[in-house]
């Protein structure tokens, strides 16, 4: 798909030009560059309107993996807690980069939210970034007591490939069925691994184009890429939509994910899966980031976080009984 300069929205054009030159990865070393990039500008960075704080927890390859934990400044006890994994196409980004959304979400339901800095695949491929994400939803669900978090409104979201992880994790943790998770928000998911369709084949728009999509794919599956994908690494080849949390996401009508983000929604809905979803027309991947002041990006910001503020007083999944053999590998027994 060709995306010309007229079909950008007109407040995105400008910020689109700049994106085609500075950030279009090509490459393994590409991604390992911006990485660094943004490891040096964003990791530690602490807002001062937030309560920020890290902890460690046991990986499943003996090494350890920081969270970072944001909470308002007074905060209190009895409200949801939000697992969150930034994007970055699997291969780089940290979990400061999301500190306004982590802003918004908290103004909007007092919420807590643990951020896990997962390893990247350029460090080690799927299920690397899978298990790390789950064992940190595991330790939110532990610890949620502590932290002041309801135990039954724990909720998972991310953008790009957190929100591919965040779709991987309900899909996942529906299967083992060791934490429930009352909704999840997979913004404009990185989830289809095949990239077949219309909006993913040449696409050529800012941000995020198919040469960038399929680099990233490669380097994240490894040796499974062009094979039999599990949907836990690319949740688009689920075949069960049943019993999957209530959902929210949206993307925009010229990025590469549109038409895996509307077969998604399509598939939960038939599946009975509560969706609320809106495609924006001009809109390129991550617009709502890299633009923030558009109209286009604050209408989509203000249905996301409307929805958000819905799900905090509707959407709850009690826990059940708590998995002997979970708490022993996270205390690293």
């Amino acid at each position: 798909m060709h995306v010309t300069s007229e079909m950008v929205d007109r407040e995105l054009r400008w910020t689109g030009r700049i994106m085609r030159r500075l950030l279009r990865p090509s490459t393994p070393a590409a991604f390992r560059r911006l990485n660094r990039l943004s490891t040096l500008l964003l990791k530690g960075r602490k807002p001062k309107d937030l309560q920020v704080s890290e902890t460690w927890i046991p990986r499943r390859d003996g090494g350890q993996q920081r969270l970072v934990i944001y909470k308002p400044l007074n905060s209190r006890a009895g409200v949801p807690g939000v697992l969150w994994a930034h994007g970055g196409g699997y291969l780089m980004g940290v979990p400061e980069q999301d500190t306004a959304t982590y802003r918004r979400l908290i103004a909007a339901g007092e919420c807590v939210v643990v951020a896990p800095d997962y390893r990247l695949g350029g460090e080690a491929p799927y299920p690397a970034a899978l298990e790390d994400c789950y064992d940190a939803l595991l330790w939110l669900k532990q610890q949620a007591g502590e932290m002041g978090v309801r135990d039954d409104q724990i909720a998972v979201g991310g953008m790009s490939a957190g929100g591919g992880l965040t779709a991987a994790l309900t899909l996942y943790a529906r299967d083992r069925g060791e934490v429930q998770i009352a909704f999840q928000m997979p913004l404009y998911p990185m989830i289809d691994d095949r990239m077949r369709s219309e909006s993913s084949t040449d696409n050529d728009a800012p941000v995020w184009d198919s040469v960038s999509n399929k680099v990233a794919w490669q380097v994240y599956l490894g040796e499974l890429y062009g094979k039999d994908v599990p949907p836990y690494a690319a949740a688009a080849r689920a075949l069960d939509y049943r019993g999957l949390p209530p959902t929210c996401t949206f993307v925009g009508d010229l990025e590469p994910f549109r038409d895996e983000t509307v077969q998604y929604v399509h598939n939960l809905k038939a599946a009975g899966v509560p969706v609320a979803f809106e495609i924006y027309k001009g809109a390129y991947h991550g617009f709502d980031v890299v633009a923030p002041k558009a109209k286009i990006s604050r209408n989509a910001t203000a249905f996301f976080v409307h929805w958000f503020e819905f799900a905090v007083h509707n959407y709850f999944a009690p826990q059940r009984k708590q998995d002997r053999v979970v708490d022993d590998r996270l205390r690293g027994v």
